[in-house]
């Protein structure tokens, strides 16, 4: 079975979606008609920004989201999935590949998102650190252990978790994740605390959009970050969406339901190649790929 997988932040690029663009006429379609619904040119960043501009939350998000819906479109018959999952932003695209969402409705909840994100960072200092070489166990315990906000955030692959937080306690944790074995613990070049409890202004938000938005039956499973297995209910699709927000992306989980459920290659479209990577590490058996047109 092909399972199709869509990135989220962090894999961007100056040029990216620009080959797309000048290739099909549909994609060039939808990018200007993304410009058009955010107001601002959207493919100008992504063509010919700078990586400090690709980096803009409100830019970062709409650009991946765009890259890889576009590509999931311009493949036409050759997009056949079967099963899709999203990492964190990257679920939004899922949704819109597998008929849950239509192309508008799905970038303007991205671009909703990606500003509801930004103000919840504005509003307090927080920050991301990735936990390399650990159990996943006991990286939770420390967590558990620290004064202040300081959680699991996402479930990257077997020794790879990312924590996030205030900055003292996230500053904390990682000097006790040192001496408790863990490889690195470094702070990521982040906005703020993404998956954790200081995103429930920007997941009260968000609530109100995804309430107001059309959900449609989905063409094949959704495996969410949320749950980390197969969804077909848009009701369900619905409330883990919202959810998502404040809780950990569990990739590491899905990716091995996935393959429980009898994913047999997986199929990155978008920006980069962090997923296949990631799900080489989860499986070493796996194969997986990069959608081209």
């Amino acid at each position: 079975m092909k399972a199709y997988i869509f990135p989220g932040q962090g894999a961007q690029f100056s040029g990216m979606g620009f080959d797309l663009y000048e290739k099909s006429e549909q994609a060039k379609e939808l990018f200007e008609k993304a410009n058009e619904i955010l107001g601002f040119s959207i493919t100008d960043v992504m063509f010919k920004g700078t990586a400090e501009e690709l980096q803009q939350t409100k830019v970062t998000q709409p650009a991946i989201f765009l890259h890889s819906v576009i590509l999931a479109i311009a493949l036409g018959t050759n997009f056949k999935p079967e099963m899709v999952a999203g990492h964190s932003l990257g679920e939004l695209s899922a949704l819109v590949a597998n008929g849950v969402l239509t192309f508008e409705d799905g970038l303007k909840l991205v671009s909703k998102r990606a500003l509801a994100m930004q103000k919840a960072c504005e509003a307090q200092e927080s920050t991301m650190a990735a936990v390399l070489g650990l159990d996943d166990v006991v990286v939770e315990e420390v967590c558990e252990e620290i004064d202040g906000v300081v959680v699991a955030a996402n479930y990257n692959c077997p020794g790879q978790l990312v924590i996030s937080g205030e900055i003292s306690a996230i500053d904390k944790a990682c000097e006790v994740l040192i001496a408790r074995g863990a490889k690195r613990a470094l702070k990521l070049p982040v906005g703020g605390a993404f998956h954790s409890p200081l995103m429930e202004p920007a997941r009260e938000e968000l609530e109100k959009a995804i309430k107001n938005t059309t959900f449609s039956e989905p063409t094949c499973p959704v495996y969410q970050n949320v749950v980390a297995k197969a969804v077909t209910n848009p009701e369900e699709i619905k409330e883990n969406l919202i959810a998502q927000l404040t809780a950990p992306v569990r990739w590491t989980q899905s990716v091995e339901q996935m393959i429980a459920d009898g994913a047999t290659e997986f199929i990155e479209v978008g920006p980069g190649k962090v997923l296949q990577g990631l799900v080489k590490k989860i499986d070493k058996s796996a194969v997986v790929i990069s959608a081209v047109v």
